[in-house]
């Protein structure tokens, strides 16, 4: 190996450090705030870390919000949405791979037009709807959409694994009698099943983190998802910034759980591998 090849690794490496660094910053101080007095928040020069780690300060994070109601609402909201997108959006992108009928490509071609549409752009006729059937201030608007389609990315996405499967796969369980939903469900969906995991984890990290779709359809404190619940830590005098820390450091967790246990068929799925014919 080269002198000017080790050293281009060498800077490789480098900056991928600094980048990782850079990124797991945030990450570093909003733990290292949640486990400090608001008074050694504000010391300056800050203080990297403190002497005393503060664990009540997550204790009173669960306490001066009902965190566990607002928990289990998040996760009323989540599994319906889990399941919804990754069976729909696993149907419809099996009706668009391996069926022949007319106008295919025309509504392949809508899917991934929808994809680049701006969601602000049907906020005030979904509004409106859901608004005139009497379902705001409920969970259904945050998980009936889910079930009709699960999302025009994930059909995109499954559709081009379903593509990369042989035709020779259908061949054989039509020839054994098979119908299209045996074919479906225990031929294709155990061959996609990284692609799968992908939408599984799109979804949870988009339905966990939501805030906008919560805030514009639930007005009662009861029905507020872990999202809208953390802006109660901010007062509009005082903000208790170690619980909040505390707070977001937990609602922060379980996310990250999810991706490092998938992150093997996160990566599988993104690049498209599918199975070679």
């Amino acid at each position: 190996m080269t002198s000017r090849r080790i050293v281009s690794k060498i800077v490789v490496y480098a900056l991928l450090v600094g980048l990782a660094i850079f990124m797991f910053l945030p990450v570093f101080w909003m733990v290292r705030s949640s486990l400090m007095t608001l008074g050694d928040i504000f010391k300056f020069p800050p203080i990297f870390w403190p002497k005393k780690l503060r664990w009540q300060n997550y204790a009173d994070a669960m306490s001066m919000v009902p965190f566990l109601r607002y928990f289990a609402n998040t996760m009323i909201v989540l599994v319906p949405n889990l399941v919804g997108a990754v069976l729909t959006s696993s149907l419809s992108a099996y009706g668009l791979a391996r069926f022949k009928f007319r106008s295919r490509n025309f509504w392949f071609s809508l899917v991934v037009a929808a994809i680049v549409l701006p969601p602000t752009v049907v906020l005030i006729p979904q509004f409106l709807m859901w608004s005139k059937l009497g379902l705001v201030d409920t969970f259904w608007p945050l998980i009936i959409p889910a079930w009709f389609g699960g999302g025009a990315f994930n059909v995109f996405l499954l559709r081009q694994f379903f593509m990369s499967i042989p035709r020779e796969y259908d061949d054989a369980a039509q020839i054994d009698g098979a119908s299209y939903w045996r074919t479906y469900w225990q031929i294709m969906v155990p061959l996609i099943q990284p692609a799968l995991i992908v939408v599984g984890l799109f979804t949870f990290l988009f339905v966990w983190n939501d805030f906008f779709g919560p805030l514009i359809y639930l007005s009662s404190q009861e029905t507020y998802t872990l999202a809208i619940g953390l802006r109660f830590f901010v007062g509009s005098y005082a903000t208790q910034w170690n619980a909040l820390m505390a707070a977001s450091a937990l609602v922060v967790l379980p996310p990250v759980v999810v991706f490092l246990i998938g992150q093997k068929y996160f990566v599988e799925g993104v690049t498209l591998t599918g199975i070679k014919g």
